[in-house]
């Protein structure tokens, strides 16, 4: 089906609040094409502004990019550097887009470890964009869910051993307070592409509820039409918390 025949099948009064993306296969793709693991991943920045701008125009409020884990590091050098090279490149090359757009960026994770010049073109972002209110763009950056958690519980001990915190008063809005999306909706549907099935230790607390989206293409060639195709997917199942399908059909 045709990109804008998919796009006119979209219920606008029911797309998800937030989705979040694993933007896989980029190396795959690159070595598919007789290049270096680094011509994918700047392939894969088309891919980014297109699914941006799609969300934009749909009117998804928030979009989060698993951009870097923590056990990204781990990879070759010269990929790594290449990396962050290319994040300072594309912030610079799409600050004009961002705005044009209404687009506010944000990011989480532990950027301290990040390069300083990476770092620096990351916050210069944020700070540039911070009054946009079309859409939240997050880059999740070194990166990692039991990083995210472990920091939080720290936190709260930190606050309990103080005082400020009742241990018998802690709960999930605490704990969530304390999360690197703290002020961030969890995401309803987290699209993963290049056919890998699992969630590789990505926003482990926010997913709890949401819908998973597993699609074989690859990062690089993930356009419009399969944004489309996840969101319609989304549309129709049915989410039931917890809940019989009875239940939720009588909205009872």
């Amino acid at each position: 089906m045709s990109e804008d025949l998919l796009k006119n099948k979209i219920d606008l009064l029911k797309l998800p609040e937030h989705i979040a993306t694993i933007m896989d296969g980029n190396g795959r793709w690159a070595k598919s094409q007789g290049h270096l693991r680094v011509f994918g991943h700047k392939k894969g920045v088309k891919s980014v502004r297109e699914i941006t701008e799609a969300c934009a125009e749909l009117g998804v409020p928030y979009l989060t990019l698993y951009a870097f884990s923590t056990e990204n590091w781990q990879r070759p050098k010269l990929e790594v550097n290449a990396l962050m090279s290319l994040l300072v490149d594309t912030i610079g090359n799409e600050m004009r887009t961002l705005q044009e757009n209404n687009i506010k960026l944000n990011a989480i994770g532990d950027l301290s470890r990040l390069p300083n010049k990476t770092r620096k073109a990351l916050l210069n972002g944020i700070e540039k964009t911070q009054s946009n209110d079309r859409m939240t763009l997050t880059l999740a950056l070194n990166y990692s869910s039991r990083w995210e958690i472990t920091m939080a519980m720290k936190k709260i001990a930190e606050r309990v051993k103080t005082g400020e915190i009742m241990p018998e008063n802690i709960d999930e809005e605490i704990i969530q307070q304390h999360l690197e999306t703290s002020g961030l909706p969890d995401p309803e549907l987290m699209i993963r592409t290049s056919g890998e099935l699992r969630i590789s230790n990505y926003l482990l607390w926010q997913l709890a509820y949401a819908e998973l989206y597993f699609t074989d293409v690859l990062w690089p060639d993930f356009r419009k039409v399969h944004l489309y195709e996840a969101i319609l997917d989304f549309q129709n199942r049915e989410r039931r918390f917890g809940k019989t399908g009875d239940q939720v059909s009588n909205k009872t």
